[in-house]
C-alpha cells in the first residue's frame, strides 16, 4: 500500500472536520507558546508575540466559523480559545486592557 492510498482525499473531508482539526493546531500551538506544553522544555518554549498572533488568527476562524458549523461544534472552540486568551493574560508581565488583548477584537473583552 503507498503512502497515498493510507490518506484521505481532501474532496471527502467535511468542512466542519476540517476547520476542526484547523482549529486544534491553531489552539495547540498557542498553548506551546504560552509555555503550556507537557515537556520539560515548556518554559523555554514561551514567546508571547507568536502566541498572540495564533490566538487572533483561531478567534478570527472561529467567529467566522461558528454560524456555518453551528454551536454544537463551535461551543468547544470558543471554550478553547477562551481558556487560550485568559492563559496569555495570565502570562503577561503587563496585560492588555480588556477588548485589546489578543482575537478580542473578534470576540470581545475576555474575563
Amino acid at each position: 500500500m503507498s503512502e497515498l492510498d493510507d490518506t484521505r482525499d481532501i474532496a471527502e473531508v467535511p468542512a466542519v472536520e476540517l476547520i476542526n482539526t484547523v482549529a486544534v493546531h491553531f489552539m495547540s500551538a498557542a498553548a506551546v507558546k504560552l509555555g503550556l506544553g507537557d515537556g520539560p522544555d515548556a518554559p523555554a518554549e514561551i514567546d508571547l508575540d507568536e502566541a498572540r498572533k495564533l490566538i487572533t488568527v483561531l478567534a478570527g476562524l472561529v467567529t467566522a466559523a461558528a454560524p456555518e458549523i453551528g454551536d454544537h461544534h463551535a461551543r468547544p472552540l470558543r471554550d478553547g480559545l477562551r481558556s487560550l486568551q485568559l492563559a496569555f493574560r495570565e502570562a503577561s508581565a503587563f496585560p492588555d486592557a480588556p477588548g485589546a488583548g489578543p482575537g478580542e477584537k473578534f470576540t470581545g473583552p475576555v474575563n
